[in-house]
């Protein structure tokens, strides 16, 4: 028989559809499909990006650390007393909630001798694992917190006095409270003076429980069995009131969320599948059967998939829960990946708590079923359920068969919750998929908070953190998510490991192994024009026409609300309309010809698009000798019909709102400086060298004779056009270029034969040296105006040339020729030095170029924008009638 694999496990209720597969080839058939499935979504599945992205440096973000103190990594909030805990390695720190940078108190809680020599001798580091990391921080009363930490492999919990925040009595066990090993995954939640937590029982971890610790009672916990739990990671729990209003009298229910290892399926490697669990909190245990166990322990399949591409998200990493007034209105958010975490995606699910509570009061059985060659799975349970139903809490009903507590539940009842801890129906997410779901991000943790915006509509706003330190802010309207921004909380790329939000003061707690930052909800006043503001589609921010300012508006008194601009739809219409630019607000940009000139244009939205206007036509990436950048628009060779005025536009499509939003980000005059024809004069010497700190120099020479082309140019310095996009934004090592020019001219020996005269015209082969790199193939050319015996011809390291040269002549008027010649070289494989000779039989003028290559750091250089150069110069033709009317233009023809 088949072995029940990922196949069957994600056919249930539609989730993910493959051909049923031979024996013989299921294991590698499903794991082909499943592959090349991977591969789809990661490349044509939905993908959100955030509007606008701020850097860490760019924000007033509030930090706290201490030397030689690490992982503040469990956080919790006290509105009462105004305050965030933080529990830290062998510290616990009391810290002002509407400014963390403030510490009010400080305790430590090292491990002693004994225990850490104890640590050291069962194979842990001393210098990591044998300390104590706290691990919980849970309210007992106004005047004490209860907390634990991993104590050198030995749990230990205590009670923290608020009074004079000192540890008091002795220290407890704290075995199945706090996890031994501090980098295992657990959760636990204080309920009305009792802690439930679900972590590991023993040294090894291979005991996990879900227990319940109270003064009053005794230790309840589940059964040590796969059935019941199965190699769980705990990421989340929480108590679910019932109210006082239901009229069924239930109790309150704890609900557990966790990744574990399938039990109901076999696969080929373990299949992971996310689960919630639920307790009553009222829960006895059981009289004879069940003793001190949950009578009440249920779980079920937690489903978050993309049902058009047939994927499914199977690993749950954190869970926040939204709670409503009444608990019909609670929504449980969570952020999952894919176990097979090369797909790159993250998914955000929703789910309505009527929908999980319908699974556990309704929900299908499954039991366990022995097939062929003794492999197990489970299968809907179809026999009789007893009554009352198996892990449902008392309620008015059982009460009155007399059943006031679980310890009077028969034991049939507890016998068969014993033995069908599973649920068969999943519990599926709000509108059948992902809220939201990013690309090569992975989501850490999840806070949300519902905001009422100006329209009266509340909006949920969903804060997730990072792998990277990063997070993202998203809004929900009409079903949709949009992620309005994202922020670099940490300095460091490192996880965020805790995320807090605090309603009253507006901040968002990201706790990680360096330290804590605190951050505002929202960073309106960093969008400076309405049209950024509404574009944002943040339902904390709204413009105000009065002070031409973007604005929270809880800033704002409720009174003054009605003339603020909001629209979540992204309807930038809204806006006070712009008045055009006059000519006194364009930029004036003046280059020389043959340079290359930069305009700078920055768009903040990554949603938008960039289009350039060049005296009112749009420029595309076809337009000869444009480049249009992340940074700006990059003219090389600037020749007479360039100048003119230039537009940078951003487009941006806002969806919700169905139209498109233009605006004026940049505007420029450019224009030539086009000095008068030079004298004749002794030749100049100009040295390049790219990357360093340009400096000029000019030097005079006087020569009867040919230069000899193999002697070293003097090395001074010029301008060279800039990289673009700036260099400052270059992290990688590769290979650079570094270029030293010179040219010498001397008067012929027959002063009255001017045709003689040489010259080498812009761009001269330093203009092309941010386009050159020495491993690779690449491109120069020369331009030369002289006689109409004018040649040129190339020297590497004073040597001629073998390789091809192409070379082109245009007569100019009777007496001049253009001259251009093309050569390719690389990649090299150490420095060379090049010289472009311009010579004429008449006389002994001649000019050169002399290029240097060397290895170093690479300037950040696009592949996209070096391609696009190198394409440009092969269009000769193009250039020499640019160049011809540039010398024209210079020569007053």
């Amino acid at each position: 028989m088949n072995q029940y694999s990922l196949a069957d496990a994600m056919t249930d209720k539609g989730n993910f559809t493959v051909p049923k597969l031979s024996e013989s080839n299921m294991g590698f058939g499903v794991l082909g499909v499943f592959l090349g499935l991977l591969l789809e979504v990661s490349t044509h599945g939905p993908h959100a990006v955030p509007r606008t992205s701020w850097r860490n440096q760019d924000l007033d973000l509030m930090e706290f650390s201490e030397p030689d103190i690490f992982n503040y990594t469990t956080l919790l909030l006290s509105e009462k007393k105004d305050a965030l805990y933080v529990g830290a390695r062998e510290a616990i720190f009391e810290l002002s909630r509407k400014n963390v940078t403030v510490k009010n108190n400080k305790v430590q809680w090292k491990v002693a001798e004994n225990p850490m020599t104890m640590c050291t001798l069962k194979g842990k580091s001393k210098e990591k694992d044998c300390l104590n990391y706290i691990r919980v921080l849970q309210v007992v009363d106004d005047e004490r917190l209860y907390v634990c930490g991993t104590h050198a492999f030995q749990p230990q919990c205590n009670y923290l006095n608020l009074a004079d925040f000192s540890l008091g009595g002795q220290p407890e066990d704290g075995r199945g409270k706090c996890s031994f090993d501090p980098s295992q995954s657990f959760t636990t939640v204080m309920v009305d003076g009792e802690l439930y937590s679900g972590t590991a029982y023993n040294f090894l971890g291979s005991e996990p429980i879900i227990s319940r610790y109270s003064p009053s009672q005794s230790l309840l916990r589940t059964e040590y069995s796969t059935s019941w739990l199965n190699e769980p990671s705990f990421v989340f729990a929480d108590v679910i009131r019932e109210g006082t209003n239901r009229v069924d009298g239930e109790d309150d229910k704890i609900y557990y969320f966790f990744t574990e290892v399938s039990v109901e399926y076999e696969f080929f490697g373990k299949l992971l599948i996310p689960r919630v669990a639920r307790v009553c909190k009222g829960d006895l245990g059981g009289q004879r059967t069940l003793q001190k166990k949950w009578t009440s322990f249920l779980k079920a399949k937690l489903v978050c998939s993309m049902p058009e591409l047939n994927f499914v998200f199977n690993v749950v990493h954190d869970v926040f829960i939204l709670k409503g007034t009444d608990w019909r209105d609670t929504v449980i958010y969570g952020v999952f990946t894919s176990q097979w975490g090369n797909v790159g995606l993250s998914a955000v699910c929703a789910y309505n708590m009527t929908a999980v509570e319908e699974v556990f009061s309704k929900g299908k059985y499954m039991q366990k079923a022995t097939v062929e060659q003794s492999h197990t799975k489970w299968v809907r349970y179809n026999g009789i359920t007893p009554s009352p139903r198996p892990g449902a809490c008392i309620n008015n009903q059982m009460r009155k068969q007399n059943i006031s507590s679980s310890l009077h539940l028969p034991d049939k009842t507890l016998q068969f919750v014993k033995d069908h801890p599973l649920l068969e129906d999943p519990v599926l997410p709000i509108g059948n998929g992902p809220r939201l779901i990013t690309k090569d991000v992975n989501y850490t943790q999840i806070v949300v908070e519902r905001v009422r915006a100006l329209d009266k509509n509340i909006y949920d706003v969903i804060f997730t953190g990072t792998d990277k330190g990063v997070l993202h802010k998203s809004v929900v309207f009409e079903g949709d998510v949009h992620i309005v921004e994202e922020i670099q909380l940490l300095k460091n790329s490192e996880s965020i490991k805790n995320l807090l939000l605090s309603s009253e003061t507006r901040s968002l707690y990201a706790g990680s192994d360096s330290g804590v930052v605190q951050s505002p909800t929202a960073f309106c006043g960093r969008y400076l024009s309405c049209g950024d503001c509404v574009l944002a589609r943040d339902p904390y921010c709204a413009w105000d026409p009065h002070t031409a300012a973007c604005v929270n508006i809880f800033d704002v008194p409720s009174q003054r609300h009605r003339r603020l601009i909001q629209s979540l739809n992204g309807d930038a219409d809204r806006c006070p309309s712009v008045s055009g630019r006059s000519l006194k607000d364009y930029q004036s940009v003046t280059v020389k010809p043959g340079s290359s000139a930069e305009l700078p244009c920055l768009v903040h939205s990554n949603l938008a698009q960039v289009m350039w206007k060049s005296n009112g036509s749009v420029l595309t990436e076809a337009s000869r000798f444009h480049l249009i950048g992340e940074s700006g628009l990059l003219i090389y060779s600037v020749a007479p019909e360039d100048q003119g005025h230039y537009e940078c536009w951003s487009v941006e499509w806002a969806p919700a709102a169905g139209k498109n939003f233009t605006r004026l980000l940049a505007a420029y005059i450019l224009t030539l400086d086009l000095p008068p024809r030079p004298p004749q004069q002794a030749g100049h010497v100009t040295t390049t060298t790219l990357g360093s700190q340009d400096t000029s120099s000019t030097h005079a020479v006087e020569a009867s004779s040919p230069v000899d082309t193999s002697s070293s140019p003097s090395s001074s310095g010029s301008s060279t056009p800039s990289a673009f996009p700036s260099s400052s934004s270059s992290s990688s090592s590769s290979s650079s270029s570094s270029f030293t020019s010179s040219s010498t001219s001397t008067k012929p020996h027959n002063v009255e034969n001017q045709e003689a005269e040489v010259r080498l015209l812009p761009p001269l082969l330093k203009d092309q040296a941010w386009g050159v790199h020495a491993q690779e193939a690449f491109l120069l050319f020369c331009l030369a105006l002289g006689p109409s015996d004018v040649h040129i011809h190339w020297l590497i390291n004073g040597h001629t040339l073998d390789t091809p040269i192409m070379e082109y002549r245009r007569p100019l008027g009777q007496s001049e020729v253009l001259v251009s010649s093309w050569l390719r070289d690389g990649p090299l494989i150490k420095d060379a030095r090049y010289h472009c000779v311009a010579e004429a039989s008449t006389g002994n003028d001649m000019s050169e170029v002399d290029v240097r290559l060397t290895i170093g750091d690479e300037e950040s250089i696009p592949a996209r924008d070096l391609s696009q150069w190198r394409g440009a110069l092969t269009e000769h033709e193009q250039l020499l009638k640019r160049w011809q009317k540039a010398w024209e233009s210079c020569d007053g023809h």
